[in-house]
């Protein structure tokens, strides 16, 4: 039996083993392969497009906002990560350091970049001189290294790609706005683009972003119950602008220190996707992010494949100009139940069938990956149908994933009880929290789960906090993550 034809397998269902599950899914949909450095993957073709089409649409969102892309470099000195002592701090256990370079050893290390506040802070504070500058906004698609123990593809791994938001202004108002606008951009693009829903709100002290005054994320759930930050957005304050000194001349010809923000979304997103929406037949992609919406598939006997096979090519011609991203499997040596399998386990939204009868009666049969319904339609408004399931996928989708969420979603008061909730269900819990530090990390000590963030919005506020049931200042969301 070739390679290929072994391809379609069983894949490990999901309440036997939801990592061996992920780990099946991803390798089979060939979206990545291990590298040789360890912690490290390479983004295969169909991974990649993936990236790809976030990149394209949140690079849309950025610019119709004023922001503007630049490139900085990957080699930070290690004299800026002193100038940020809680910066520093945070980062430090993950950072891999250059020492040697051309064969000789270097008179200061440089840190491969873990993230640019420092580098992108050394450069404002040349660039800015006076109120006229700003706001200066800048976004940079980049890759990152973050040496970590414990890797998982896409979720989390040594070096990855992501797009990092650094933008100064003249006052406390406009960043902090600036940094609630970046947060509802990520919210809308991740609801609406991957049909993945979030829970919105602010991280606790001790989760926020190192050299952050405050920090904002929006949380998604997998189908474990597990948690994925799916992204963050940081009002800094002046803390960067007062370590790399950017300073302006205001109105009244007085230096100031600029306020800054920082905002990021990382290919973890691809992770997202995979187990959110993915089943026990493995990927399926929401159609926005679909590098492949439609897969036409002809089929019948041998004498009539050629009319068929040309028929379908004149078909995919319609669907490409109607801007719809659309491919034919015409290959004779592959059935079309197995083609069937492939694609269901690769997450394509559509499959289109195209037989002889279909031929002689003007129709096209489309079968949509979720739910697996089934319409015939006709080819004369096989454009229009196809994009009204487009957009029915696009929406059940999102709604099949909120009611997951919502159905696992636990509120609880004290620790105890968390702690045996926690062992029987899967989700997130929220509960009551008085601000302490000690508190959460008793929480984290004893249930293995951290606190995700204050929500925005909640059905109900707890007023004692689960540990030392003190009057709580916070109703908080926990969940063990990854």
């Amino acid at each position: 039996m070739s390679k290929e034809k072994q391809f379609v397998k069983e894949i490990t269902p999901q309440n036997e083993d939801f990592s061996r599950w992920y780990i099946d899914v991803i390798r089979k949909a060939d979206l990545m392969d291990y590298a040789p450095v360890k912690g490290c993957i390479v983004f295969k073709p169909d991974g990649y497009e993936l990236w790809e089409l976030c990149q394209r649409e949140l690079d849309a969102r950025f610019k119709e906002t004023g922001h503007r892309n630049a490139y900085f470099p990957l080699f930070i000195p290690e004299s800026f990560f002193m100038k940020e002592k809680e910066h520093v701090e945070g980062f430090n256990p993950e950072l891999p350091w250059v020492t040697e370079a051309g064969g000789e050893k270097l008179e200061e290390r440089l840190a491969i970049r873990p993230t640019s506040e420092t580098i992108i802070g050394h450069m404002y504070s040349k660039w800015i001189q006076s109120y006229r500058d700003l706001p200066l906004m800048i976004n940079q698609w980049a890759n990152v290294v973050r040496w970590e123990k414990r890797t998982l593809p896409f979720l989390r791994t040594s070096e990855f790609l992501w797009q990092e938001g650094h933008t100064a202004h003249e006052t406390e108002d406009e960043a902090r706005r600036e940094t609630m606008q970046m947060l509802e951009i990520y919210r809308n693009f991740v609801e609406g683009f991957l049909a993945i829903p979030v829970i919105v709100g602010q991280k606790t002290p001790s989760e926020k972003f190192a050299g952050a005054v405050d920090t904002y994320s929006i949380e998604a759930m997998m189908k474990d119950g597990k948690a994925v930050q799916a992204g963050t957005s940081h009002y800094l304050g002046q803390n960067f602008a007062k370590a790399f000194d950017i300073k302006y001349l205001d109105r009244e010809n007085q230096q100031q220190h600029v306020f800054t923000t920082s905002w990021g979304v990382s290919t973890r997103l691809i992770g997202a996707i995979i187990m959110v929406h993915g089943d026990d037949r493995g990927l399926a992609l929401p159609p926005k992010v679909a590098p492949t919406q439609v897969i036409m598939i002809p089929i019948g006997p041998a004498k009539t494949r050629d009319q068929v096979v040309d028929r379908t090519y004149e078909l995919q011609k319609q669907l490409k100009d109607a801007g719809i991203r659309v491919r034919v499997d015409d290959r004779p040596d592959q059935s079309p139940g197995w083609k069937f399998n492939e694609y269901e386990m690769r997450g394509i939204p559509i499959r289109l069938e195209l037989g002889p009868r279909d031929l002689e009666n003007g129709q096209t049969v489309l079968v949509a990956r979720t739910g697996g319904e089934k319409r015939i339609v006709s080819q004369e408004k096989l454009v229009e149908e196809v994009g009204r399931m487009l957009d029915e996928i696009q929406q059940n989708m999102f709604i099949q994933a909120k009611a997951f969420m919502d159905s696992h979603f636990y509120s609880v008061d004290t620790l105890d009880e968390m702690k045996q909730r926690i062992q029987q269900e899967r989700g997130f819990f929220l509960a009551g929290w008085c601000g302490s530090e000690a508190c959460e990390h008793q929480v984290k000590e004893e249930t293995g789960a951290t606190s995700r963030n204050i929500p925005f919005e909640v059905k109900e506020h707890k007023t004692k906090c689960l540990v030392c049931e003190e009057s709580a200042k916070h109703t908080v969301v926990f969940a063990k993550a990854y």
